[in-house]
């Protein structure tokens, strides 16, 4: 499970030149006719809510597009950083203009990477204690994965597969299409590039005897009660690496991570997390 704790700078402002691309358009006719050209001031960013922070680095390049780099961005927090409504996350300085211009751009990136990122930590402390780890999915938004996933990770949890070519995860449709979950394992087993772990999906018992007898290297247990975990926990004694799926919230993951499981992924860390309340406010 790869988990990255730092974005990669060019891959960003290439990223903010097409949300800025999508949002600027042919000019910021409301800040170009009201705000008369040249003249200099001081900006805030501002949390409206307690929350986990991700995004400070996205959010400053925002206003370096914007400015051809001529904006002064002071953050006073870095991602990760646990805040409460009214604390200050940066100070932007130079320009009144461009910092008008780039603000919508940068309060959506923050928030929704911040949003991730706490409701990861809300998941992370739900199992604090046992041995599962919190696993995204690659139930993201498009284009912007790779941010998602990076948020996660700032929240405390883990990513699963950042695409396709990651790994072997065999799911229902492709146990339906190989004729069975016996069948379909050995098919990766013997066609899969060499070292790529081989993962299954499975949604009974009988399936998953299917899958220890195949010779999974770990396996999904889709749609399980707290229970059936629990009894598959106690048949792989330790043999492979058992994750958890389907329709587990805040109020039930607990119940799953004292099975013993390895880990729970979560599609909703990133489909259905909130965008947290920030704002920009111009300093006298």
């Amino acid at each position: 499970m790869n988990t990255p704790r730092s974005l990669d700078p060019a891959l960003l402002r290439h990223l903010v030149a097409a949300w800025l691309a999508e949002d600027v358009g042919r000019g910021d006719v409301t800040t170009n006719t009201v705000v008369p050209p040249g003249r200099a001031g001081r900006a805030r960013l501002e949390a409206r809510e307690p929350c986990i922070v991700a995004g400070i680095e996205a959010a400053a390049t925002c206003f370096a597009l914007v400015s051809y780099d001529a904006l002064e961005f002071k953050g006073l927090v870095t991602d990760g950083a646990e805040v409460e409504a009214g604390d200050v996350l940066a100070r932007i300085e130079g320009g009144l203009a461009p910092i008008l211009t780039a603000e919508r751009t940068a309060l959506n990136v923050l928030g929704r990477l911040s949003g991730v990122a706490t409701l990861t930590k809300s998941y992370v402390r739900a199992v604090e204690g046992t041995e599962a780890r919190i696993l995204d999915t690659r139930k993201t938004t498009p284009g912007l994965r790779l941010l998602q996933k990076y948020a996660v990770a700032v929240g405390g949890g883990n990513n699963h597969r950042f695409g396709l070519d990651d790994g072997v995860l065999i799911k229902d449709n492709h146990v339906a299409a190989a004729g069975g979950v016996s069948e379909a394992v050995r098919a990766a087993l013997g066609n899969a590039p060499l070292g790529l772990k081989i993962e299954v999906e499975v949604t009974t018992p009988g399936e998953l005897d299917e899958a220890l007898s195949a010779g999974a290297h770990a396996i999904l247990l889709d749609n399980m009660s707290p229970e059936m975990v629990a009894q598959a926990v106690i048949k792989a004694d330790g043999r492979v690496v058992l994750e958890v799926s389907g329709g587990i919230n805040l109020e039930t993951i607990r119940s799953y991570a004292v099975t013993g499981v390895d880990f729970i992924s979560v599609g909703a860390l990133t489909h259905s997390s909130p965008t947290i309340d920030l704002a920009l406010e111009i300093e006298e």
